[in-house]
């Protein structure tokens, strides 16, 4: 078990995607993705989602990430934040998403 106060340690946040790219040069199927967080600024993620989303889909969708992650050298690409998401079947990851729109930013609880 962890306390509240370790769970809000973590920065959950909201931010729509305004940029999907391939990332060919990742060791595994994965996509570079700029996302819009608001007041928090434009972030940049690697995530393996090929098996589950085109790269043409990606771009207007909200998703959640944890934005206070340091940096990761992946490759030649610079991860900001971590986008969250879940297993479906193995190697498929659906993105964790809010169910109605929610404003750049917005810290989850």
């Amino acid at each position: 078990m962890i306390s509240y106060e370790d769970f809000a340690k973590v920065d959950l946040r909201i931010g729509t995607i305004v940029a999907a790219d391939a990332f060919p040069e990742a060791r595994k199927p994965a996509y570079k993705l700029t996302i819009d967080f608001g007041e928090l600024g434009i972030k940049r993620s690697s995530v393996q989602i090929t098996k589950v989303y085109a790269l043409e889909e990606l771009v207007g969708k909200q998703v959640i990430a944890v934005v206070n992650f340091p940096h990761k050298q992946i490759g030649p690409f610079l991860s900001e934040c971590l986008v969250c998401g879940f297993d479906r079947a193995p190697g498929e990851v659906v993105l964790a998403q809010p169910g109605e729109p929610v404003p750049n930013g917005s810290r989850m609880y």
